[in-house]
């Protein structure tokens, strides 16, 4: 069975002309996406039937202000690991569609970083994306919906830097009202977007109907070691 998203499908990207400024403005890049009509963000799967992993945890956002960490210099993520839900995996790279929309991971089992935004630990909001499954079971994101505040997510970059990341809240969005200006606009710090399909599940047009949508906060980086 093959599938295909259809227009529109993955939301409103960063405009072409602000995604082709490779160095700084990402301050104006996130004026121009809380401007715009917020497109809904979706990542619905032509299959007939689903894999839940059980109930969303989607707890109010944390209290405290994350821990002041200095930005990591911008470079291509590379991995992605998560511990607490056993997923370690290679990084693939996404873009904008010609209609200005979200490209889909072209594989079920590896995730995708937003190219055209920020890297992971770099100001503002970097976003990774992944399919929560297929017609054929639970895909890379399966089990994203199970993470709770306080579970880590590591980034390997290509400089070998390491970014850690904590998990600050949890949310599930309709695709009809999806916040896009509040997922991939700054929020003062360093974060970390990872988002997948979520919600009820319409055989009809083989789509979920939400997102599951995990905020995370840059709380550290590790440097690769010397010699």
């Amino acid at each position: 069975m093959s599938w295909a998203a259809p227009p529109g499908d993955y939301g409103q990207g960063w405009p072409p002309s602000v995604a082709r400024r490779r160095s700084g403005g990402w301050w104006l890049a996130a004026l121009l996406l809380f401007l715009a009509a917020a497109a809904s963000f979706a990542f619905g799967l032509r299959s007939g039937q689903r894999w839940l992993p059980g109930p969303l945890f989607a707890g109010p956002a944390p209290r405290n202000s994350p821990p002041v960490v200095s930005p990591a210099a911008r470079s291509a993520p590379v991995t992605l690991s998560i511990p607490s839900i056993g997923l370690t995996t290679s990084l693939a790279q996404v873009g904008l569609n010609v209609n200005d929309t979200i490209q889909a991971p072209s594989g079920y089992q590896i995730p995708a970083w937003y190219r055209l935004g920020p890297s992971p630990g770099q100001r503002g909001s970097a976003i990774i994306l992944g399919h929560v499954d297929s017609y054929k079971g639970p895909a890379v994101f399966y089990k994203l919906r199970t993470l709770r505040p306080g579970a880590h997510v590591d980034v390997t970059l290509a400089d070998r830097v390491t970014t850690h990341f904590e998990v600050r809240q949890i949310a599930e969005y309709s695709k009809s009202s999806f916040p896009t200006a509040l997922v991939y606009g700054p929020h003062g710090y360093s974060g970390l977007q990872l988002i997948t399909c979520g919600g009820a599940f319409d055989p009809q047009t083989g789509h979920y109907l939400s997102n599951v949508v995990v905020y995370t906060a840059l709380v550290s980086t590790t440097k690769p070691a010397s010699g």
